[in-house]
């Protein structure tokens, strides 16, 4: 049994049953906000507080950290294929996957290749890419996911894992392009959300550096 504090994942319609959230980190520190993307405040929530384990663990993070949350996935459940833009190292953003419990039968599928995260590794999943979910297993499998800010130690640290950046720009979602990509920028200012605006800066960012390259 998992215990209490677990809240149903609010992107309702990318999942078919039992995919759960606990947030150690939030904006401002919120145990009822799992929404990562949304604004720079973000502060522990009580429950890693009261935890040293996690706070050790997020210690050894030297970089920013923005969202943290636990994630639970139920026997049988399915993440369904999606993605989501603005959520890659390019991007200045890399999200981390800790495995806390697993099993085998739990895998993902990422741009149609199927992958294991497995236990006492830490894996990063560009979630630019597609990518879907299938816990296939008897038992809840349970990920602590990191949003971390890319600076010179985690930069090392992907150079030494072999890590290529994908081409630039990569706007994490293929009805954007850029021709476009000033459309969806204004688009997402006028929506006024905080996570669209977070958005609206990475894209600006992503199509400035595209434009400034040399040919």
């Amino acid at each position: 049994m998992l215990g209490t504090g677990w809240i149903d994942h609010y992107n309702t319609t990318a999942y078919a049953s039992g995919w759960q959230c606990i947030p150690l980190r939030s904006v401002g520190g919120r145990l009822d906000h799992i929404i990562a993307l949304d604004g720079q405040d973000y502060a522990p929530t009580v429950v890693l507080e009261r935890s040293p384990q996690f706070q050790r663990v997020l210690a050894g993070f030297e970089c920013d950290l923005q969202s943290v949350r636990l994630m639970s996935l139920a026997p049988g459940a399915r993440i369904l294929p999606h993605r989501d833009p603005g959520t890659g190292f390019e991007d200045g953003l890399a999200r981390l996957h800790v495995p806390i419990l697993t099993r085998p039968g739990v895998v993902f599928t990422i741009d149609g290749e199927d992958v294991h995260f497995s236990q006492g590794d830490t894996w990063y999943l560009n979630a630019n890419c597609e990518h879907a979910v299938a816990n296939d297993s008897d038992e809840n499998r349970v990920h602590l996911m990191l949003d971390c800010v890319p600076n010179a130690w985690l930069e090392a640290l992907f150079a030494r894992a072999g890590y290529v950046a994908p081409p630039a720009p990569h706007y994490g979602d293929p009805n954007i392009n850029d021709a476009n990509v000033d459309d969806v920028i204004a688009s997402l200012r006028a929506g006024g959300g905080a996570g669209a605006l977070l958005l609206a800066e990475r894209l600006g960012a992503l199509a400035g550096s595209a434009r400034s390259a040399p040919p």
